[in-house]
């Protein structure tokens, strides 16, 4: 069929507008790309066949420009080839959407792709008919003077001409959309793109490959070339194969079964070095391509798990995936069960559904290769020590999909979305039970019977719903416990990255963050249940110390009482005591925190200052007259405290010191207060701590 110069090319039996819309724009931003470099390995093929002492060759050159922000953007692409041409049948074929008759298994929908990332797409192509050669060019664009004429493609003209080689030049021109792929792309990145997606049939080719040349050029410049060679393409270190049966949805039953037919699938597999290869992988590969989103996945190894310095990439090719192809070349008509048994009348008799090729390709793989097996095993321990330590419910782990490519971020966000909705299902269950007492009568006979029956229901419900509140609470306080435990033993990365000595920091703001008033959220319960519900204040100035928004220091001092306050060349109005806890009207708990390594036996005295200074220079509406001392650390010595403070006495069952209500002194006329004071340890509160938090812990798991 001879085609008009200067025509659009027009069909009868489509509408363009719909093709368009109807085959959507590629997510892989290359892939127009991608379906002219395929051309161009086909045309050379065939051109192969004609001629076996023929050499192919490619050469792609991509050019950029600099725009008015003098940044790079990219300007055009080109992909030459000497293959056979677009002649008539060739080009007929190319205008025939869904054609099926040309080799490789090609749709030709590539055109639809062109013409959804371009503004148009230039072919000039030379071709031999019998003795004479002719170049034909055309453009492929969806412009709307293009689709007005219900065409994509616009034929220029076919010429006779005196050229004696042939071979195709495709220009792409003018993005659609912005592509900072595009924009970023040089000749070594997109030889690594072009190994990586055409790694199978590279491998399978290395020997019989055309010559490949990429060039990249800024403002007409050359600024750098490479070339792919059969020394640049990855060795399949192992091939397996795998036979997977077909599955039917049976004429009774609503269950899927397998069928006695079968299709092989070949495996290859590729060890790489990790600096080459960016992520484990399994992929699907059609048509010698790698197919980008098959919804398939790798469950052995995370995509950053390396083993002895190498990554795996697994290819899984098969004439059903080949078969299962669709009009968008790189999308695949393969069911999943659910859609399977959803959609049968889309999908033929007889299909392998994609878990069946999932779970088989995964379970080859671990015969191919135990040291992945070990891999995995590692990790199913790490998510068991995840479980451990959040408590995370057995029941809502074997509910939910947890990858191996799952951060632990990601799969506790798994854990609490799942929680969330059991939570919302228990309490619509809840309201229903409420709800239905509307519908009630205790003038029938059966309404203690029915009456029971929702008791029955919220018996049940409640208990969940409290317990999945109590798993959260514990296992925050367990979290709390371990990273407190790893302070203590200096193993955090910031302790042991820096000489400098700030344990007493780093407890203090776990125990009640620095300058914080929200003592409710704070996790002084480690210390002492009650505090965390007593109003408070951590490191706070006492000159600038309030409760319930008054402030508790005097504003004025008298010249007697700023003398004293000043005396010696300090300031004690500007004392910070570590936590200040206020129970109740006249109470005041004090909590100082020393470094593990000071000796805490030189403090004894800190905290009856701290309680002198409140008792005696509070405003009149604060009259605080007992108070309770805690002094806390690790380096405690029993005979040094008791032989500097005689007063103190020592627990050996309980292991600290306490020093029984001693005299706070009143001065000026004030009346006297009072003071009891413990000195104990960190780790004596964590072990209290432990055994408090596993009392709920064993209920829990109960």
């Amino acid at each position: 069929m001879k085609h008009l110069d200067e025509t659009f090319i027009t069909t009868q039996d489509l509408m363009f507008v719909g093709v368009l819309n109807d085959i959507k724009k590629s997510k892989t931003s290359l892939q127009p790309v991608f379906e002219a470099f395929t051309n161009a390995i086909e045309a050379i093929k065939i051109r192969t066949k004609l001629d076996s002492s023929f050499k192919g060759e490619i050469t792609i050159k991509l050019n950029s420009s600099m725009n008015l922000a003098e940044s790079i953007e990219f300007q055009n692409l080109v992909i030459e080839d000497n293959g056979i041409g677009f002649n008539d049948e060739e080009f007929k074929r190319f205008n025939t959407f869904k054609d099926f008759t040309k080799g490789y298994k090609n749709l030709g929908s590539g055109r639809i792709q062109y013409a959804h990332y371009f503004n148009n797409t230039e072919f000039v192509s030379v071709f031999k008919e019998g003795n004479d050669y002719f170049e034909r060019n055309f453009i492929v664009s969806k412009d709307s003077k293009y689709l007005a004429k219900n065409a994509i493609v616009f034929h220029r003209y076919c010429k006779k001409i005196n050229q004696k080689e042939t071979g195709t030049r495709i220009t792409f021109n003018t993005l659609l959309d912005h592509s900072n792929i595009y924009n970023n792309l040089n000749a070594e990145q997109f030889k690594e793109v072009l190994i990586e997606r055409y790694v199978h049939y590279f491998c399978y080719n290395k020997d019989s490959l055309p010559k490949i040349h990429i060039k990249y050029y800024e403002q007409s410049e050359l600024k750098g070339e490479a070339n792919i060679t059969k020394n640049d393409i990855p060795k399949i270190e192992k091939t397996d194969f795998l036979d997977l049966a077909y599955s039917k949805i049976p004429a009774i039953g609503s269950k899927i079964e397998k069928t006695d037919k079968s299709e092989r699938f070949t495996i290859d597999s590729f060890k790489i070095r990790k600096e080459l290869l960016k992520s484990n992988d399994l992929k699907l590969v059609s048509k010698g391509e790698i197919i980008e989103d098959s919804n398939v996945s790798l469950s052995s190894l995370a995509e950053n798990d390396n083993i002895k310095g190498f990554k795996y990439l697994f290819l899984i090719s098969s004439n059903y995936i080949d078969e299962r192809d669709t009009n968008i070349r790189g999308v695949l008509n393969i069911p999943d069960t659910e859609s399977f048994l959803k959609n049968n009348d889309i999908f033929s008799n007889e299909e392998i559904v994609l878990e069946d090729i999932q779970e088989g390709v995964n379970e080859k793989i671990k015969t191919m290769y135990p040291e992945i097996e070990e891999v995995k095993q590692k990790h199913d321990e790490q998510f068991a020590k995840l479980k451990e330590m959040f408590l995370l419910d057995e029941e809502t782990a074997n509910d939910i999909k947890i990858s191996i490519n799952d951060t632990e971020s990601k799969i506790l966000e798994k854990f609490y979305e799942a929680e969330a909705k059991k939570t919302a299902n228990i309490d619509a269950s809840i309201k229903a039970s409420i709800d239905k007492l509307d519908s009630l009568d205790t003038r029938s006979e059966n309404y203690n019977e029915l009456l029971k029956q929702e008791v029955d229901k919220l018996v049940k419900t409640i208990p969940l719903q409290n317990k999945t509140t109590l798993t959260h609470y514990v296992a925050r306080r367990k979290l709390v416990l371990d990273l407190f435990e790893k302070i203590l033993k200096r193993k955090l990365k910031t302790q042991i990255n820096n000489a400098s000595n700030y344990d007493e920091a780093l407890i203090h703001n776990l125990l009640f963050q620095q300058q914080s008033k929200d003592s409710e959220s704070s996790d002084l319960w480690i210390i002492n249940e009650d505090f965390i519900y007593f109003k408070g204040s951590s490191e706070k100035q006492l000159s600038k110390l309030e409760i319930n928004g008054k402030r508790v220091f005097k504003a004025k001092f008298t010249e007697e009482e700023d003398k004293y306050l000043l005396s010696l060349g300090e300031n004690r109005k500007i004392k910070r005591p570590d936590v200040l806890l206020f129970p109740e009207e006249g109470k005041c708990i004090i909590i100082e925190f020393k470094t593990p390594d000071a000796n805490v036996a030189d403090h004894l005295t800190q905290i009856n200052l701290y309680a002198s200074l409140i008792r005696n220079y509070s405003e009149d509406d604060f009259q605080i007259t007992t108070f309770y001392g805690y002094l806390i650390g690790e380096s405690i010595e029993p005979n040094d405290v008791m032989g500097r403070v005689s007063s103190f006495e020592y627990s050996y069952h309980l292991d600290y010191l306490f020093k029984p209500s001693e005299k706070v002194k009143g001065f000026d006329g004030k009346t006297d207060g009072s003071i009891y004071t413990e000195v104990i340890k960190y780790s004596t509160l964590l072990e209290r701590a432990r055994r408090r938090n596993k009392i709920f812990i064993d209920k829990l798991n109960s």
